[in-house]
């Protein structure tokens, strides 16, 4: 640990003149020199941990209260938000900033991927994404996988206030539109 030099008292600057008589004063350069402000602590550790810890945090298994099946459209409105809300997300009200397509994923792929992307959206203030599913057309008996999955997903997201199936030109079945809470 560096110790701190000692504060300058009163008479140091003459007693030390005295001693040196032969050195000349360098002359004032003018400038204001301001303390330098200290940075906050990061914590690097919880920043790591965090995605990791909220993707264990997502579970995979699908309440009964979420009553979609296969073909039905994924359509969530938190507890406590109004219909309006929803109405509005449906009709395209929030300009969607962000996107993340998860073609080609494997479900842990997927969560992973998802609770990244959220948490970037989350950081950087966007309100609106869409999230893209697919349909399950290359998957087995031509079902979507990860629909559902999704729709659980951000159910059990705090900042995820709503979701809705995307208009057919953003992706229709294949795609979901999401709103998120803002960060103050």
């Amino acid at each position: 640990m560096k110790k701190r030099p000692p504060a300058i008292v009163a008479g140091d600057t003459e007693r030390l003149e005295a001693l040196l008589p032969d050195v000349t004063r360098i002359p004032d350069h003018g400038r204001v020199l301001h303390p330098r402000k200290k940075i906050a602590p990061v914590a690097r550790q919880r920043i790591r941990d965090e995605p990791a810890t909220l993707a264990e945090s997502l579970s995979d298994h699908i309440s009964g209260d979420i009553g979609n099946e296969p073909g039905d459209e994924l359509v969530y409105l938190r507890d406590g938000m109004q219909t309006q809300t929803l109405r509005k997300l449906r009709r395209g009200h929030w300009i969607m900033r962000g996107e993340l397509d998860l073609h080609g994923h494997t479900t842990a792929e997927a969560r992973v991927a998802l609770v990244a992307f959220l948490r970037e959206c989350l950081i950087e203030g966007v309100r609106c994404v869409r999230i893209v599913h697919g349909k399950g057309l290359g998957s087995k008996n031509s079902e979507p996988v990860l629909k559902t999955k999704v729709g659980n997903w951000l159910r059990q997201c705090e900042e995820v206030l709503a979701y809705c199936q995307a208009r057919q030109i953003d992706g229709g079945s294949g795609a979901v539109v999401v709103l998120l809470k803002t960060q103050r």
